[in-house]
């Protein structure tokens, strides 16, 4: 055995454990001449991260040595958290212990004995920065990055030479080349984004602080002309082409990748969802494939869309056109006169759309509004038949226990003149009735999956926590709410009830939003572990393949079952389902946390505009330092502690409750607000409290 190899094996023994360089010296037998030798050895396997030292100048395994590997969180005042990759307790990190690490880091840390949750770092794993979006400003003897992100404790040294002509006060974009210890890092500017301030420098500095980018690389673009390209043919598919199919989208969708049809065989409805073939052209480990996946998933701004597909396939090829032929995978799904599923059935079809229509036009239709029904009488009865078939299903999920969480989400656009507009929260029938249709097709598709023991990725929705549902239960208690139910064991029909008991009060979103805060995030999974929010015992994504990875994942998997190929995919899929969750779960977090970030900022533009205007608003968060109100659109604003009627004022956490001697704030309690400033730096806009 070599001499490397065996004290590897010594400190895996723990023979080496513990021991200084000179009592391994001894253990060993080394000679003097041979220290030397001996020395780098355990240099480089410190530089391994195989062992390290401790304060006694001991070495042993970071096992040994109770070391953790884990992430760092920073905080804007210059302390830290540790989030270990084992999912056990996060560890406190003073300054003066961070050593160096960054926000974001991977890191090896050393609890520190004597305290129960504090660490200190010892080795720096990897990076979590290699790019940063700041303020560029410069000397006369070089340029300096000031990163945006404020948990990013250190400028970036640019020498004049790598400056990339950038002017100061400039947003841009810098790669990080170099980490020189007890220095600030050292970069170059690879992109300039636009002079600060400017609004759509600071969304695009926004953006790319994500690591999101519009533009393909020029072979992904290529590839994707080229297969999109490629001319219908039939073939072995089934010809749906002949079967009345609409799609409803909103109106400024662009990649359409689900179609319906829907008609009455007898008492039973026999609906047809109609999605995308993006698997058709997107082969796995092409050069397509491989930005996809990276991507995730498609994400959405109110003036842009960052496609997971090129255009050539998410515009053009795989977008489910009017009038226009379409390969697609069908599920056709029949339902008994009381929406009870009867059989159901997945093939590769050719579809032909015969309508675009929209949230509203079905609407309208619904609701019999004239004009919409003679502009359009080839769709009443479709739209009266997917009203009769929505009812159904949506009185089946609401009998076994689905979650309707009343949770409003802006609507954030430019119209024709590109003024920008937050029209109040609408949600309308139609919505409902697509919603439920492509509920029904993710779960027939699930089940079948399920039940050949396919490799897969399901969409998991797991129960609360009993710490979440006890704390869910003790709000309900003080707005007078008796909850009867379990923490240890919530069900989802516990929620639908308490739901249903509030559905006319005014703080019925606030009870939603609290109940959402309570259940955990909605993820991808190798496992069938059921989704709760629904109450579906098996559940997966399958309807949104041109903007959803996993979807096109199973579509993978389901398509090599039609194709009698079931013990290929097995083999080829199994191993990667699981990484491949972890992954597409991660990036879904990173897209809607990306929305979230310009989303506020457009808010704060468009409240910019009515400083001074008044408004009545719900409150929708309590703090120690003040409340938040929304509004109807779903604006958000703080009113400070120091701004609300003087007071010696308490606050309740678990109650979101800040209680005063002559006034108390709580969740869900209807107020008053004036706009009173917008804050672009912490993309907040500020109320004043209206008495």
């Amino acid at each position: 055995m070599k001499i490397y190899d065996k004290i590897k094996a010594d400190f895996l023994s723990g023979r080496l454990a513990f021991k200084g360089e000179k009592q391994i010296y001894s253990i060993l037998c080394v000679k003097p001449a041979e220290r030397k030798y001996i020395k780098k050895i355990l240099s480089d396997l410190m530089n391994e991260g195989f062992i390290i030292k401790d304060r006694q100048g001991g070495f042993a395994t970071p096992e040994q040595l109770g070391a953790v590997v884990g992430k760092i969180r920073a905080h804007e005042r210059g302390f830290a958290f540790l989030i270990p990759d084992n999912g056990e307790k996060d560890y406190f990190i003073p300054h003066h212990s961070l050593h160096g690490a960054l926000n974001k880091d991977t890191v090896l840390a050393m609890p520190v004995r004597g305290t129960e949750d504090e660490a200190e770092v010892v080795k720096i794993l990897e990076r979590g920065y290699k790019l940063i979006v700041g303020t560029f400003e410069k000397d006369k003897r070089a340029g300096y990055v000031l990163p945006d992100d404020n948990k990013m404790d250190a400028d970036i040294y640019i020498p004049l030479s790598l400056c990339l002509n950038a002017k100061r006060g400039d947003k841009v974009v810098a790669e990080i080349t170099s980490f020189p210890h007890g220095k600030m890092p050292g970069g170059k500017i690879v992109e300039i984004l636009g002079e600060s301030g400017d609004f759509f420098a600071e969304e695009l500095s926004i953006i790319r602080s994500f690591g999101l980018y519009e533009q393909f690389p020029i072979s992904v673009e290529k590839e994707a002309e080229k297969v999109a390209r490629e001319p219908i043919f039939v073939g072995e598919r089934k010809d749906l082409r002949e079967l009345f199919t609409i799609t409803i989208d909103g109106e400024d969708t662009r990649d359409i990748d689900d179609a319906i049809s829907l008609v009455k065989k007898g008492e039973n409805f026999i609906l047809g969802v109609h999605i995308a073939d993006v698997s058709h052209y997107v082969k796995r480990g092409s050069k397509i494939d491989k930005e996809a996946y990276l991507r995730g998933t498609s994400v959405y701004f109110p003036d842009r869309v960052l496609p997971m597909l090129p255009k050539a396939l998410s515009n053009g090829a795989c977008s489910l056109n009017e009038g226009e032929e379409r390969y697609a995978l069908s599920c056709i799904i029949t339902f008994d006169k009381n929406g009870n599923r009867i059989k159901s059935e997945i093939c590769e079809s050719v579809i032909k759309s015969d309508k675009r229509t929209t949230y509203h036009l079905i609407n309208d239709i619904y609701e019999g509004k004239k004009e919409a029904v003679c502009a359009h009488p080839e769709l009443v009865d479709i739209t009266a038949n997917m009203s009769k078939l929505c009812t159904l299903l949506d009185g089946k999920r609401k009998a076994r226990g689905g979650v309707e969480l009343d949770v409003k989400e802006a609507h954030i656009y430019l119209d024709e003149n590109d003024e920008l507009q937050i029209p109040d929260y609408e949600r309308l029938l139609s919505h409902k009735m697509i919603e439920q249709f492509m509920v029904s097709a993710n779960e027939a598709v699930a089940e079948k999956m399920q039940q050949l023991k396919m490799p897969f990725l399901y969409r998991v929705h797991e129960r609360p926590s009993p710490e979440k549902a006890s704390s869910f239960i003790s709000f309900l208690k003080d707005l007078g709410i008796n909850a009867k139910f379990d923490a240890n064991e919530p069900k989802p029909s516990d929620f639908a009830e308490i739901l249903k008991g509030v559905e006319n009060e005014p703080y019925s979103s606030i009870i939603s939003k609290v109940m959402l805060r309570s259940m955990q995030k909605a993820r991808y999974c190798q496992e069938n572990l059921g989704h709760f929010g629904l109450a579906s015992n098996c559940y997966c994504h399958f309807t949104s393949p041109i903007r959803r990875y996993p979807d096109l994942f199973i579509h993978r998997v389901i398509k090599d079952v039609l194709h009698g190929e079931s013990e290929r995919a097995k083999r080829v899929y199994g191993d990667l389902a699981e990484q491949a969750a972890i992954d597409t779960s991660e990036r879904e977090r990173r897209a809607d946390e990306a929305e979230r970030a310009v989303d506020d900022l457009y808010k704060v533009v468009y409240m910019s505009e009515r400083i001074g205007e008044e408004y009545q608003a719900t409150i929708s968060g309590v703090t120690n330092f003040g409340i938040f109100a929304e509004l109807s659109n779903t604006i958000e604003g703080i009113i400070r502690v120091e701004s609300l009627p003087k007071d010696d004022y308490e606050y309740f956490e678990d109650k979101f409750l800040l209680k005063g001697v002559k006034r108390s704030f709580r969740l869900g309690d209807q107020i008053k607000i004036r706009v009173d400033n917008c804050d672009y730096g912490n993309m907040r806009v500020e109320f004043g409290l209206v008495e």
